[in-house]
């Protein structure tokens, strides 16, 4: 009873220092230009770019303006503060201090997660003022923005544990990832109008499961089962910060 209490009070104590770390970033980084260009309104251009003249009804397009959005927001904070703090040596303070490593990374996570939470809200109430699309499924559209926030937010964090002091470094190499699974993933495309090598490449995409399930709120019908994306978005979160950790562990031991 004693280790259980003691394993208790370890794990509380690991997620308020979680909770501290991603507190400090909401404070000092989230009205940074870079980052609401990047975030916010980066995204909301792309996306108008290839959706004006287009004929998808607002319960197709929609959902797809809310995935683009928490992509780009929920990466955009780790690959900006991560090197702005190694620049200044404050994140090797982070790495001494007496939390795991996995804390540090979920700390990180939660930042980006919070984040585009938020963010996700901006085209989310748009779409329901301009057009009279109805919220079908509540419970999908939660999981949804909770799972691809929190999936890309991970995502970011994996990036930033390049070893660098330059945000745009990482940024570079994100966007080689970010551009290519915006027209993979079903998003300004539907699944079944990709050529078969593409459908294939979109079952590796977090976002085709995140914009899918985020579909399923609106429209009510989706490529795959709900079920499905809800797994495969844990499998991606699961598989992220396992990486995430062992790069940071490989760059800073």
């Amino acid at each position: 009873m004693t280790e259980l209490g003691e394993h208790c009070d370890q794990v509380c104590t690991e997620l308020h220092a979680a909770w501290a770390i991603a507190k400090k970033d909401i404070i000092i980084y989230y009205l940074k230009p870079n980052i609401i260009v990047s975030g916010m309104l980066f995204p909301i251009f792309m996306f108008l770019a290839f959706a004006i003249g287009r004929p998808e009804v607002p319960a197709v397009m929609i959902p797809g303006l809310i995935a683009i959005t928490i992509l780009f927001s929920a990466s955009s904070i780790e690959p900006v503060s991560i090197p702005i703090e190694r620049r200044m040596k404050t994140f090797d303070r982070l790495l001494s201090a007496p939390i795991s490593l996995h804390t540090v990374v979920l700390g990180e996570s939660m930042s980006g997660f919070l984040y585009s939470l938020g963010i996700a809200f901006v085209p989310l109430i748009a779409g329901l003022i301009l057009f009279p699309t109805p919220i079908v499924g509540f419970a999908a559209l939660i999981a949804g923005l909770v799972l691809t926030s929190f999936c890309f937010a991970t995502m970011g964090t994996l990036f930033a544990a390049y070893p660098t002091e330059s945000p745009g470094d990482i940024m570079s190499m994100l966007n080689l990832v970010r551009l290519p699974l915006i027209f993979v993933s079903g998003v300004l495309i539907p699944l079944e109008q990709i050529p078969q090598i593409g459908q294939y490449i979109a079952y590796f995409s977090p976002l085709t499961y995140g914009n899918d399930l985020i579909q399923a709120a609106f429209a009510g019908d989706t490529h795959f089962n709900p079920a499905i994306d809800v797994v495969m978005l844990l499998l991606f979160i699961l598989i992220f910060q396992f990486v995430a950790n062992r790069l940071y562990k490989k760059y800073n031991d």
